[in-house]
């Protein structure tokens, strides 16, 4: 199948999700995974009205950047390493994998150099894997109050990457502890934190993570097949 059919199949999956659990379809943000994928498959991904992309790589965000439509919402969902930000704190819509104060606070140094204000997600690492970034579902709230002290950084909700499962419903119990962690720190009112998003669920189980609140789904292989490692 081609990227336009795999499109629609994604979207009818998100479709019937959203109405397993009472939700609209516009709640629910669709990030099309372009990690490692050549620009020709962006570029039919952008055909069929793809305007979130997500790269993990700061250069090969940079270069399709450049390369690519102006309109595109470019999302950071890998992990960033604090000497990278520069290149890329003012081309991001949305960076997801904030998990650390040191991280935040280049980004702030960062962002107040170009006079902007850059939105986060902090990544939580729900369920604890040693081989992911994240900080702890004990920490997140303390992380956020100290971010939100930043001035030109702008909390706009959570993320997590559950682990890879073969029953998507094994993952359930991550994206309902993110939600309740979201829910607690909305409850504390921090200003300057805006808790609008979750992002959770990937091509595996993004299902399940509609179910449990995600507005933001980041989906790769369902949309461009498996992965190829080719330079742009």
């Amino acid at each position: 199948m081609g990227i336009r059919e795999n499109l629609d199949t994604v979207k009818g999956r998100m479709e019937n999700a959203c109405k397993e659990c009472g939700r609209g379809l516009s709640e629910v943000k669709l990030v099309a995974v372009s990690k490692t994928k050549p620009l020709s498959a962006l570029e039919q991904a952008y055909a069929c009205g793809c305007r979130d992309f997500g790269e993990n790589k700061v250069q090969e965000l940079v270069d399709k950047y450049d390369a690519m439509p102006k309109d595109i919402r470019w999302h950071m969902i890998g992990h960033l390493q604090r000497n990278k930000v520069k290149y890329i704190v003012d081309k991001v819509f949305l960076i997801h994998s904030v998990d650390s104060l040191r991280l935040a606070q280049e980004i702030e140094k960062e962002a107040a150099k170009k006079e902007i204000t850059v939105d986060i997600l902090v990544e939580v690492n729900v369920a604890g894997e040693e081989s992911k970034f994240g900080t702890t579902s004990e920490e997140a709230c303390s992380l956020v109050e100290k971010i939100a002290k930043l001035p030109h950084v702008r909390v706009k909700g959570l993320m997590t990457i559950a682990p890879y499962v073969e029953d998507s419903e094994e993952n359930r119990p991550y994206f309902a502890k993110l939600k309740q962690i979201y829910v607690d720190i909305i409850h504390k009112n921090i200003d300057n934190v805006f808790m609008e998003e979750l992002s959770m669920g990937m091509t595996g189980d993004y299902e399940v993570a509609i179910t449990e609140g995600a507005t933001y789904v980041r989906v790769g292989t369902g949309i461009f097949g498996e992965r190829e490692y080719m330079t742009i």
